[in-house]
Formats: structure tokens, C-alpha cells, sequence
């Protein structure tokens, strides 16, 4: 009786030692896997893709936080932004749309701030 609880107890030593191994080699392919993602994370147009995405999460963000009393978000208005500037390549119209642009910036502006005024609420910038 003797001999079959030692046996036991040396089966459940080889068990655990067997366990201990396989999470060892775990281990070490985990240590390989993140030195890998560390040295292609660390080349420079990884980081520049990386810097890009982040800055057009950023803007998408904030042009969607600007739209959203309108109920609108820029995945709807894109399609037709797409098609305008397009047009405007084709044609070369760039200058003149630019100034448009700024033109109808600087009128949402004035027209923002007259708002404010009648509203009583003050718009310094």
C-alpha cells in the first residue's frame, strides 16, 4: 500500500513538472512575441501611421462632436465631400473653392457671434 501512494505522489510530481514546462515554453513565446511587436512598433513609418491614425481619430472626433446637434456625423457627409472635391480637381477649381470656403467659415463665424450677442452670451476667442 505503501508503494502505490509513492507511486502516486511521483506521478503527480512528473504531472506538475510537465506543467511547469509547458508554461515555461508559454512564457518564453510570449517574451518573443512582445519583443516583436516592441521592435517593429519602434520603426519610424510605424510610428508615423501610428501618429496619423491617432490624429485623424482625433479630428473625426471632433468634427462629429461639432455635427451632432445637426444629426449628422462626418461617415454621412463624406460620400458628397468626396464627390465635391473631386469635381473641384477635375475642373481645378482649388483657388476659388478655397476662398469660398473661407468666405463661408468667416460667415458662420460673424453669424455665430451675432447669435451669441442676441443670446447674451459673450464669444471671445
Amino acid at each position: 500500500m505503501e508503494k502505490t501512494s509513492h507511486h502516486g505522489h511521483h506521478g503527480a510530481h512528473e504531472e506538475r513538472k510537465r506543467a511547469l514546462l509547458r508554461e515555461g515554453e508559454f512564457y518564453r513565446t510570449g517574451v518573443a512575441h512582445a519583443r516583436a511587436q516592441i521592435k517593429h512598433a519602434a520603426k519610424p513609418e510605424v510610428m508615423f501611421h501610428s501618429v496619423i491614425d491617432h490624429a485623424t481619430w482625433a479630428l473625426r472626433t471632433r468634427a462629429d462632436a461639432l455635427l451632432q446637434p445637426t444629426g449628422t456625423s462626418i461617415s454621412v457627409l463624406a460620400p458628397y465631400a468626396l464627390t465635391v472635391l473631386g469635381f473641384i480637381r477635375k475642373r481645378r477649381l482649388g483657388k476659388p473653392a478655397l476662398g469660398i470656403a473661407a468666405l463661408a467659415g468667416i460667415a458662420a463665424l460673424v453669424l455665430q457671434r451675432k447669435r451669441a450677442h442676441a443670446h447674451g452670451q459673450d464669444m471671445t476667442y
